[in-house]
C-alpha cells in the first residue's frame, strides 16, 4: 500500500501573519519504494513528516496511508493508524536503558495487544532482518550507535506498517555507519514492502532512493542534479 500526500498546506501562525510551513505538497511514495527528501533547515521537512504521520493536520489537502483516506478521521482512529500502519525511524533512538533489544519492541507491541508469546517472536525475526541476530538480549549501553539505529529501526518495522518515516537517520552517525544504516533502509523498504519517506542532509546517501526531492520555503519538486 503507498503513502500519498495530495496538494497539502500547512501554515503556522507567526505574530501578526503567518508562515506557510508547506505550499501545495504533493507526493506519492510506492510500496517497496524510497523517496528522500533533502533540503536546508527551515525548509519544511519536518512539517512534512509530522504531516504524513498524522501527528499534524493540514490546512487543506490530503493524506493517503494504505489506502485509507485520513482526512475527518477522529484523533483515536488517527492513533490507531499511527500505532498499526506507520512505522518511524526517530533521528534519536530514544531507547530505554533498562530494556534489552528485544525488550524494546516487545514493549511497542504490548500496546498493539500482541500476545507476548507473538510478540517475543515478532521482535527476535524483526531484529534479525536488521542484522541483529545474537544482540537482541543487549541492552543499550551494550550497542553501538548504529545498532541502536538499528533497533530503532527494527521497532518502527515490527507492525509491518504500510508506510515507514525517516527523520534525518544518520545525522549522529559517522560516515560509514551512517552509509550502512541507508543501506540497511534500502533493503528492509525492499524486504517489507514499505512505502519509505525519508528527510535527510546526507546527499551522499541518495542513490538507492527512487526519488530524490527538495523541500525549499516550503515547496517540494524533484531536486536538480548537482
Amino acid at each position: 500500500m503507498s503513502l500519498e500526500l495530495t496538494d497539502v498546506n500547512l501554515t503556522y501562525p507567526d505574530g501578526d501573519g503567518v508562515v506557510r510551513a508547506l505550499d501545495e505538497v504533493s507526493v506519492r511514495v510506492e510500496p517497496g519504494e524510497m523517496a528522500a527528501v533533502v533540503g536546508p533547515s527551515g525548509s519544511g521537512k519536518s512539517s512534512l513528516l509530522a504531516v504524513a504521520a498524522t501527528l499534524i493536520r493540514p490546512d487543506s489537502g490530503r493524506v493517503v496511508v494504505g489506502g485509507t483516506d485520513t482526512l475527518g478521521m477522529r484523533p483515536r482512529e488517527l492513533a490507531q493508524l499511527r500505532l498499526n500502519r506507520i512505522g518511524i525511524v526517530f533521528q534519536q533512538p530514544n531507547l530505554i536503558g533498562a530494556l534489552t533489544a528485544a525488550e524494546q519492541l516487545v514493549v511497542t507491541e504490548h500496546m498493539r495487544s500482541r500476545p507476548l508469546h507473538e510478540a517475543r517472536r515478532t521482535a527476535l525475526e524483526t531484529l534479525a532482518s536488521v542484522g541483529l541476530e545474537g544482540k537482541a538480549h543487549r541492552r543499550p549501553h551494550q550497542l553501538s550507535g548504529g545498532e541502536r539505529q538499528r533497533v530503532n529501526i527494527a521497532r518502527a518495522l515490527a507492525a509491518r506498517p504500510d508506510a515507514l518515516l525517516v527523520d534525518e537517520p544518520t545525522a549522529a552517525l559517522d560516515q560509514e555507519r551512517g552509509g550502512r544504516v541507508m543501506d540497511l533502509l534500502s533493503e528492509a523498504t525492499r524486504t517489507f514492502g514499505v512505502a519509505t519517506l525519508l528527510v535527510t542532509h546526507d546527499t551522499e546517501f541518495l542513490g538507492s532512493a527512487k526519488q530524490v526531492l527538495e523541500m525549499r520555503d516550503g515547496r517540494l519538486g524533484a531536486r536538480e542534479p548537482a
